[in-house]
């Protein structure tokens, strides 16, 4: 039972994502690996305070359910060095390097906002 529920909800965070980044793309085609970055960071941020709540009331299908599917589905650090590599490829270095710096310091700020959220 938990499986399906992970299963669900980490389809509902990928979707999440690609819409994020077709909105983005749609309208701003460059600016596509900056909504990898949003989804990257709003999703650690909800896997922050989710951790951080779930953990003090040991709601361990919960946990799964959120952190391992919904924020697994939305984040996607695969995508979020993989852009970079191919932008630096392109010989777009300070682009590359850019996403390469803001993604895990973002990332890691919304991690500890979330936490302080949920206190």
């Amino acid at each position: 039972m938990t499986l399906t529920f992970v299963t669900l909800a980490g389809a509902l965070g990928c979707v999440l994502r690609y819409l994020a980044e077709y909105a983005v793309r749609r309208h701003h085609p460059t600016l596509r690996p900056w909504a990898t970055v949003a989804a990257n960071t709003v999703g650690t941020g909800i896997a922050g305070y989710f951790a951080y709540r779930l953990i003090s009331i040991g709601d361990a299908h919960l946990q799964s359910v959120i952190l391992t599917g919904f924020c697994g589905g939305l984040t996607t650090f695969s995508s979020a060095f993989a852009i970079p590599a191919i932008l630096q490829r392109e010989h777009h270095w300070r682009y590359s390097i850019a996403l390469v710096i803001t993604t895990p310091l973002l990332c890691a700020g919304a991690f500890v906002m979330g936490t302080s959220l949920a206190h």
